[in-house]
């Protein structure tokens, strides 16, 4: 057996991953939620590439956009293409060290809204199910409690409809795709994921319905706990 692909209890659940068709939103120019000599918070609209792809098509993205009118923005994280919401940015060396670090050491303090199909029984939970890539079907990723790498949700109902269930989620960890994968193991997948839901889910809504909301940190310049909001947009 080949380490790293199938372990005990590891089935993926993906199929091929869909065809990548890149239709980022109008450049409608920057979303500032905040700037300082040291930081820039954004909110990033969904479907834009956090960062450009390898291919000519995929150069626009939030990173691009951002260095036309500040040259010296660093990436220190990203969100996922159909991710709406807070990213922030260093503005200079050391913000960039400092930050990079909070996010590697799990300083910084994340909230996220999805809405979900069917309707969630409990009021809140916790997910502890590790991950890793899914290699058969790059880049999508899967639970394996053998291989996987450490990933932990907790969540908390917000509001219930007829066919859907709004939820504010909180991750311990920044797994890629966690927060969509460990909802389809929890049976409620989020609406418009093409990677993860079924496909009357994904019909549903014309984009992933997840937005990273708040997101609290240290601010590089002298610790002060800080605390930024982007409202969500659905």
């Amino acid at each position: 057996m080949r380490k790293g692909f199938h372990g005990p209890l590891a089935r993926s659940k993906n199929s091929p991953p869909p065809k990548f068709i890149y239709t980022p939103p109008p450049d409608d120019g920057l979303d500032i939620l905040h700037a300082d000599d040291d930081i820039l918070v954004l909110s990033k609209p969904a479907n834009l590439l956090s960062v450009a792809g390898k291919e000519t098509q995929h150069a626009d993205c939030l990173e691009t956009r951002a260095l036309k009118e500040y040259p010296r923005a660093r990436i220190v994280h990203r969100l996922d293409r159909g991710t709406s919401g807070i990213f922030i940015m260093a503005l200079n060396p050391a913000s960039h060290r400092h930050l990079g670090l909070q996010f590697e050491k799990r300083k910084t303090d994340k909230t996220y809204i999805a809405e979900v199909i069917g309707i969630v029984k409990e009021n809140e939970g916790h997910i502890d199910l590790p991950m890793r890539t899914d290699w058969y079907y790059r880049p999508k990723q899967m639970v394996d409690t053998y291989f996987g790498r450490e990933a932990i949700t907790d969540w908390k109902v917000i509001s219930r409809g007829e066919e859907t269930t709004r939820m504010k989620l909180h991750p311990k960890t920044g797994r890629s795709h966690q927060l969509r994968v460990h909802l389809q193991e929890l049976g409620h997948p989020i609406l418009g994921d093409s990677f993860y839901a079924p496909k009357h889910a994904v019909e549903m809504s014309n984009r992933l319905l997840l937005h990273a909301e708040t997101l609290e940190l240290f601010h590089p310049k002298d610790g002060e706990r800080v605390s930024f909001t982007s409202p969500c947009p659905f």
